[in-house]
């Protein structure tokens, strides 16, 4: 079942049983109101039938008005029967019930369709009198009956229209759904820049629209970044295949010496540990990319990963020049220690740390581990070239390098993206401020954590 014909059922359900209630308590109040106005006129009739009795002896069995099926009994203080008139078998009432009316109570019976008043009545000679009056209501039940067919037969048609007109509401509700449907199924990889327009601006479908919408801007924004990255490391990658396919040609071409083959050897040996180093890259940027449930966190200590990260740089360039100190102490040791990937924040620091020294004209870099209320804080600092203002809101952007750099050192435009994802992975903040000619500045922070060594001290 569709919505609109869920919707149209529990509209009609809820009216349909509201109508059915109000035509039941109308029905009801009115059976109520002609039991009452019923037996007034039986109250009437009886007293009536005895005061004329009085008056006129039996005059009044053939005198007095007549309702349908009606009869009257009086009953003398003996409980014996004194006068009767009507049509039919007389009421007969046991001897409590009779001495219970003569104390002054009103006794009313109903027997299917008949309905009986019993009154107490005083005599002039001051009797205490019992006139029980009984009587077929027929005027009233008719009435009744035709009320009955009024409210099922109305209650019904009702229900029609209020079901034709659930449906024609369902589905003016439900037409901006069908618009969005309309328009989802022509979005595709082809047109995701198209977005969703509804003509309600104002209800919470036009809010799912836009909700809809932005979730389509980061669909696009990711299909667009997977473009451009599919497209730069192919390039990144075809120009070291390019390079080691023309060495080897040129080297096939002719005859060459031993010299020439080691020459050409090498170069391509330097062209696969580049594709190697952008390979790990990927790699890297892969898993910093990923959901942060599969990467494992476990206790790290900061200084040790630095000075770890230094010394695999110093293996790989041994002519750069690396200082780490620290610019205040901490509190305690585990102030040192976060919850982190061992391998994905040396990779961090390790680029951190080549940078400086790869655009600087002295190959150096400082490091200096500093500490904040509720956080510590590194800094990587270099007298390179500087970048310009330009390029620092690009420097984030994978494969992105600045023209100003390009040409005083190889690389890829990795490191950063992958530095900066690292450190988002981690929880923490990449800040970067640099001027040409002077240097480069990157700080990372990290938020520290309550240790348990901390939290069971006796003064805590």
């Amino acid at each position: 079942m569709n919505i609109r014909a869920r919707l149209t059922l529990l509209f009609s359900l809820l009216v349909g049983s509201i109508l059915l209630l109000f035509s039941l308590s109308i029905y009801l109040l009115y059976n109520q109101y002609r039991e009452i106005d019923f037996f007034d006129r039986l109250r009437e009739k009886a007293i009536t039938t005895a005061r004329v009795r009085e008056d006129a002896g039996e005059v009044a069995r053939n005198d007095l008005p007549l309702l349908t099926n009606e009869h009257v009994v009086i009953y003398n203080p003996a409980n014996q029967v004194i006068f009767s008139v009507g049509k039919g078998e007389a009421p007969l009432l046991p001897a409590p019930q009779l001495n219970h009316i003569r104390e002054g109570h009103e006794l009313h019976l109903t027997d299917e369709n008949t309905e009986t008043l019993g009154v107490n009545y005083r005599s002039r000679d001051g009797q205490r009198l019992v006139v029980i009056a009984s009587a077929y209501d027929r005027y009233g039940f008719n009435k009744l009956l035709h009320l009955r067919e009024i409210l099922f037969f109305g209650w019904l048609g009702s229900l029609l229209v209020v079901g034709i007109a659930g449906w024609l509401f369902a589905s003016d509700a439900l037409r901006p759904v069908s618009e969005i449907i309309e328009q989802v199924n022509t979005i595709s990889a082809t047109n995701i820049h198209q977005r969703l327009h509804v003509s309600r601006q104002r209800d919470e479908l036009a809010e799912l629209a836009r909700t809809f919408n932005m979730m389509l801007n980061r669909l696009e924004e990711a299909f667009i970044s997977q473009r451009s990255f599919v497209s730069h490391a192919s390039h990144e990658l075809r120009t070291p295949l390019a390079i080691m396919r023309g060495n080897l040609d040129v080297a096939m071409m002719l005859p060459r010496d031993v010299a020439y083959y080691e020459q050409t050897i090498n170069e391509v040996l330097e062209e696969v540990k580049k594709m190697i180093d952008l390979a790990n890259g990927l790699l890297d940027l892969a898993r910093a990319s990923s959901d942060a449930s599969r990467v494992s966190f476990k206790p790290t200590r900061l200084d040790e990963l630095l000075w770890q990260a230094r010394a695999n740089l110093l293996q790989k360039s041994p002519d750069c020049t690396v200082t780490i100190d620290f610019d205040n102490l901490p509190d305690q040791d585990d102030d040192l220690t976060i919850p982190g990937d061992e391998a994905l924040l040396r990779t961090a620091f390790q680029n951190l740390i080549e940078n400086g020294c790869k655009y600087s004209a002295d190959h150096s870099m400082d490091v200096r581990i500093g500490f904040a209320p509720q956080e510590v804080q590194l800094t990587f600092r270099d007298e390179g070239y500087g970048i310009p203002a330009a390029d620092l809101p690009h420097l984030f952007q994978p494969f992105y390098r600045s023209s100003h750099t390009t040409s005083k050192a190889p690389g890829h435009g990795i490191g950063l993206a992958l530095t900066q994802r690292i450190v988002q992975l981690h929880n923490g903040q990449l800040l970067i401020d640099s001027q040409e000619g002077v240097g480069t500045t990157v700080q990372v922070r990290f938020p520290l954590v309550a240790h348990p060594t901390t939290l069971n001290r006796p003064d805590a």
